[in-house]
């Protein structure tokens, strides 16, 4: 009877299976698929050997990372500039938000439609064009404008102390329009009955964006912090490598594990010692999501994420 009714349920939930297949075969051929190539991590792999036959040598791989005088450096611009981009980005993201919840009420809904692409649209139209055509010391955009208004040009390559402000530019305004959308989205469910007694109560907009929209955006917030924290040993490599045109006079502060990882590969072409980085920095990820939730959890169960 039993083997009945799971058959049963199973032929009425089939659509469902369909729908979430090819999500699925993403996530097995592109996420669970490579882990089995974690062994190249522990291995010096000899080409003329091949994969199988290259000689194992352990931890020496990752032993790499921290035998320079770079690994300091590297380490700390990857850490301190992931927690800025997660401070920063949260706050503009949810002021965002709650400022297109706010156009959402004002607004025909044809016409919302197509401002609340705007800021996902925008964040990455220019980033794509942010790069030498903004910056260039001779026909870069913000140079020639200050020439017109009588200033000297700057010279952003080779001046890394204004790497970190540009950096936190691009980076806050390309992620801008999809997590202002994902907080949007969490206060257009919020019971409008709590603003409506609210403004009964003679609470002014602010206040009730204080008392009532903050939070309950906490848990938002939180699971999106959790996930950001998991990825906080891993850098955009496009935002870190490409933006400085890989400049070595601005390596002191737009060099990240990513990218010293990626010159070393490029230099020695040494497969495991890339392999060992990233097993490294997953194995980290792992670590700081599993702490983060559990403090989450210990402070406010139902906001944990499990």
């Amino acid at each position: 009877m039993e083997t009945k009714k799971k058959s049963s349920m199973l032929r009425k939930q089939w659509p469902f299976w369909v729908m979430i297949a090819p999500g699925m075969l993403y996530l097995l051929i592109n996420n669970y698929g490579p882990m089995c190539g974690l062994f190249i991590a522990f291995k010096q792999i000899d080409y003329s050997k091949g994969i199988w036959k290259s000689p194992w040598i352990g931890f020496e791989n990752f032993t790499y990372l921290f035998k320079t005088d770079a690994a300091f450096l590297i380490t700390k611009n990857t850490i301190l500039y992931n927690l800025l981009f997660i401070a920063v980005g949260t706050v503009m993201g949810i002021a965002t938000g709650i400022m297109l919840s706010e156009l959402r009420k004002k607004f025909e809904t044809k016409f919302f439609q197509t401002v609340i692409l705007l800021p996902y649209l925008l964040s990455w139209v220019i980033c794509a064009y942010i790069g030498y055509a903004f910056l260039s010391k001779d026909t870069g955009l913000i140079n020639g404008i200050l020439r017109t208004f009588g200033m000297e040009a700057v010279d952003w390559y080779n001046d890394p102390g204004k790497w970190p402000f540009i950096l936190l530019f691009v980076n806050v305004w390309k992620g801008l329009g999809y997590s202002s959308i994902v907080y949007m989205s969490t206060i257009i469910g919020i019971d409008r009955s709590l603003y409506e007694s609210a403004m009964v109560d003679g609470a002014t907009k602010l206040a009730q964006i204080r008392y009532i929209t903050i939070p309950l955006l906490k848990s938002t917030v939180i699971m999106l912090t959790i996930m950001s924290i998991g990825r906080m040993f891993y850098s955009d490599f496009g935002l870190f490598y490409q933006m400085p045109m890989n400049s070595g006079t601005l390596y002191s502060t737009t060099q990240t594990i990513d990218t010293y990882v990626y010159r070393a590969l490029m230099q020695q072409s040494n497969i495991g010692m890339s392999s060992a980085a990233g097993f490294y920095q997953s194995i980290v990820g792992f670590i700081l999501v599993l702490t983060a939730n559990a403090i989450v959890r210990k402070f406010s169960a139902e906001n944990a994420m499990f």
